[in-house]
């Protein structure tokens, strides 16, 4: 099973967000320490999110646990950039990240 990972920033400091399949358990790796804060808060607790269904009007508003999958991380991952100023890097390689977790 391979874990689901995606680059985030935060004032001038670049990192990644991991799910651990295996342990159904969201880490954040961030050098920024209130940005690291914030997102461990916000990708640890359970959020109420309106998830649309078959019109750009259906919406349903539902419970989404990021820590009970990857699926359900990439849905409060949409939300994180507004809540808490950290910004989701969808497109930049994450494994260049890892290797090299600055600007």
């Amino acid at each position: 099973m391979e874990n689901f990972s995606v680059a985030i920033s935060f004032n001038g400091s670049l990192g990644w967000v991991e799910y651990d399949e295996a342990t159904r358990k969201v880490v954040v790796n961030l050098g920024d320490a209130d940005g690291l804060a914030r997102a461990e808060k916000f990708l640890t607790t359970p959020h109420e999110i309106k998830i649309p269904h078959e019109t750009l009007l259906d919406f349903t508003a539902e419970l989404i646990d990021p820590n009970l999958s990857a699926e359900n991380l990439k849905i409060v991952l949409t939300r994180l950039w507004e809540a808490t100023g950290v910004h989701v890097d969808w497109s930049r390689p994450v494994d260049y990240v890892k290797a090299h977790p600055h600007y």
